[in-house]
């Protein structure tokens, strides 16, 4: 790709959009007010908005590898802060991927350098479900509930955060967990229990706010 050509699309974009709305960017300057939180993979085939449908301003995005939400990661625990906190956001999204990398490299038992201590959350999510996950024969069905079963863990660490917890109890604030299925271009709902998986976690991660 021409980089240069990236200021042309730009340029473009920027052209086509004041035709539609010539008060567009004023619009947009004025602050975002968005009701979804979005934590995705940082895989340039899945784009929020896009496969969501919807427009600059409705939701806030959080991406990474492989949709984690690790505890000590200073950047997911600030978004997530952020925007429960000071947004108000209602509804934390995590949105996983079939046929995600970082996924598929944490199956396999080979040393990857810096990547390793991010994909050990990935194979704790494995070693956790490994009963299950070993059941399956077919590999990439069994790589497929992985990526299920990582968006239900990460659901877990989001729950676990004390904003989200306050938040549940102020305005019942929801976690949702889906999974993109890349060869349909559908979303799909894990139909994650919240109120189950808080009675679940609550004797070992409720915190009194």
């Amino acid at each position: 790709m021409d980089i240069k050509q990236i200021f042309e699309n730009n340029q473009n974009w920027v052209e086509n959009q004041l035709n539609l709305d010539s008060s567009y960017f004023n619009d947009l300057s004025k602050g975002q007010s968005p009701d979804i939180l979005y934590i995705g993979c940082s895989d340039s085939r899945v784009t929020a908005e896009e496969l969501m449908g919807v427009l600059p301003g409705d939701v806030f995005v959080h991406r990474n590898i492989a949709n984690m939400v690790p505890n000590t990661d200073l950047s997911s625990m600030s978004v997530i802060d952020y925007a429960v906190k000071h947004l108000k956001v209602n509804h934390v999204v995590v949105c996983g991927h079939y046929y995600c990398g970082g996924v598929k490299a944490a199956m396999e038992s080979k040393d990857l350098g810096i990547l390793n201590p991010w994909l050990r959350n990935i194979r704790d999510v494995y070693r956790t479900h490994r009963e299950e996950l070993n059941s399956i024969s077919d590999e990439d069905k069994r790589y497929q509930r992985l990526v299920e079963l990582n968006v239900q863990e990460q659901c877990i660490n989001v729950i676990k955060t004390a904003e989200v917890q306050k938040a549940y109890r102020e305005r019942n604030l929801a976690v949702h967990g889906w999974v993109f299925d890349i060869h349909s271009g559908r979303l799909i709902d894990l139909k994650i229990d919240f109120s189950e998986i808080l009675k679940n976690v609550m004797e070992i991660y409720r915190l009194d706010i």
